[in-house]
């Protein structure tokens, strides 16, 4: 139950209450739309089958860098690792806090981005900075106590944001069971159509089909991957479960298959309470529809559908208390990965020490400084960006090492092997890699900073590996 918690904590943020918004907009259509949501999903699924071989073989702390590092060696592994502190855990962790920020301020305004303590040039530093950075550091502090504390915090926080959602879920199937409004949303399900605005400001709609709803379709779906995210750092702290071998496995399958259930549930409600087009003038949430939701903010939207004009202060508790369980754990995780590399001297020497209560704290305050840092550097748009293009990168990795390890250790323990291997594990490869492609010619900018900040890595790693020869020469 821990570890399970830990899985659909992690992946239960504040993406299903805001992507839809823009997948709608990318899509223009409730069928394509949903098939966005099912392969993400099934993506989703597909890599938590497999990674269940790969924890059941090594149960340690560290997880995905040390299944690489088996699997391919110590170069990709530390890349994965130097990408995780850079970017992917680091940034997530940066991406939520700042939603759990946005969303306090609509009940206390003034810790909003409106609020802003230090001016220079386009760089400013805002209330809702100063609640993200506070959320980091908070989080990170009762994570050093103790993993029981860190896996209490998960199962708590997800046990109350699981109950409402599925009150989300509930209330919004009945209510819009008798609008017609579903009906509506499915009666032209595959026309679908891109809505931007264009360089005069105006928005206009461009038809979609063929080859170009192809690549709009994959590149909209890091929105649903990043919503799906943070499922595999449950492997991270596999040395702290009674008996990994069986328990990571199981809780992979489980939390992943419970979100992605919740998130295709979600998306059917969001459907039934509101119009999928909508005008972006709109006077109030049903003109505006889940297109134009106000600032993205569909759940809100839906929720104002079935409860009033209370919605608002409603979802703002619901997504704070969502985004304060996810973000509980990533910090709780992503440690024990820095740790792991530390006792490889591929990391801060410090990192691979665990404090009085069996933690490793020093990992974990190294984390969250990067994490806050982080916080004043982009968008929420541009850290989901290149974190999920990243993340994807390193999976295909991953699970390529399954075929390695296969062929290299054919005799090694296996308790669990990879369900459907190798039909699932080669669609997985196939299916990321067509993503990767599409997003690196529809998002040049953020997916090749994501290639730029692993390339990054490898003269970081020969300068590390010369400095710690130097110090045991010394």
């Amino acid at each position: 139950m821990d570890a399970t918690s830990i899985v659909a904590g992690s992946m239960i943020g504040s993406g299903i209450f805001l992507v839809s918004s823009t997948m709608a907009k990318d899509l223009g259509s409730a069928g394509w739309l949903m098939v966005a949501w099912v392969v993400s999903g099934a993506i989703t699924l597909a890599a938590a089958l497999s990674y269940g071989e790969l924890a059941g073989m090594m149960p340690e702390a560290g997880g995905q860098y040390v299944y690489i590092r088996r699997a391919w060696g110590k170069l990709p592994a530390f890349l994965y690792g130097w990408t995780v502190f850079s970017v992917i855990q680091t940034g997530v962790i940066a991406a939520v806090a700042i939603a759990f920020a946005n969303y306090t301020s609509e009940l206390i305004p003034a810790l909003g981005s409106k609020t802003v303590f230090i001016s220079i040039g386009s760089f400013r530093i805002t209330a809702a900075h100063a609640v993200a950075v506070s959320l980091i550091l908070l989080l990170t502090f009762w994570n050093t106590i103790g993993v029981q504390g860190g896996a209490w915090v998960s199962k708590i926080f997800t046990l109350a944001k699981l109950i409402a959602l599925f009150a989300l879920i509930i209330l919004g199937l009945y209510v819009g069971s008798s609008t017609g409004t579903l009906q509506a949303n499915f009666s032209n399900m595959w026309e679908s159509s891109r809505t931007f605005m264009n360089d005069s400001g105006a928005w206009v709609q461009e038809p979609l089909f063929g080859i170009a709803l192809v690549m709009v379709l994959g590149s909209t779906m890091i929105n649903s991957l990043f919503s799906s995210d943070a499922w595999n750092n449950v492997t991270f702290i596999a040395g702290e479960i009674k008996e990994p071998h069986k328990n990571i496995p199981r809780s992979l399958i489980l939390g992943t298959g419970i979100v992605t259930a919740l998130y295709l549930l979600a998306n059917i409600a969001y459907l039934s309470l509101l119009n999928l087009h909508g005008d972006p003038n709109g006077t109030d949430v049903a003109s505006r529809g889940i297109q134009f939701a106000e600032e993205g903010r569909i759940g809100s939207a839906a929720a104002t559908m079935i409860f009033g004009n209370l919605a608002s202060a409603m979802m703002a508790v619901l997504i704070m208390v969502s985004t304060f369980g996810c973000n509980n754990g990533i910090i709780l995780a992503g440690g024990r990965l820095f740790y792991a590399m530390a006792k490889d001297g591929l990391f801060f020497p410090g990192a691979g020490k665990l404090n009085n209560n069996g933690v490793p704290a020093f990992a974990l305050w190294a984390q969250a400084i990067w994490a806050c840092i982080l916080c004043f550097s982009g968008k929420y748009g541009d850290l989901l960006s290149y974190a999920t293009f990243a993340s994807l990168v390193f999976y295909i990795v991953t699970i390529a090492g399954i075929f390695r390890l296969r062929k290299k250790e054919p005799d090694a323990v296996r308790p669990y092997k990879a369900l459907g291997y190798p039909l699932i594990p080669i669609l997985y490869i196939v299916a990321a890699a067509a993503i990767c492609l599409i997003l690196l010619i529809m998002d040049t900018r953020n997916s090749g900073a994501g290639l730029v900040l692993v390339a990054l890595g490898v003269p970081l790693y020969y300068l590390v590996n010369r400095l710690v020869a130097g110090k045991t020469n010394a």
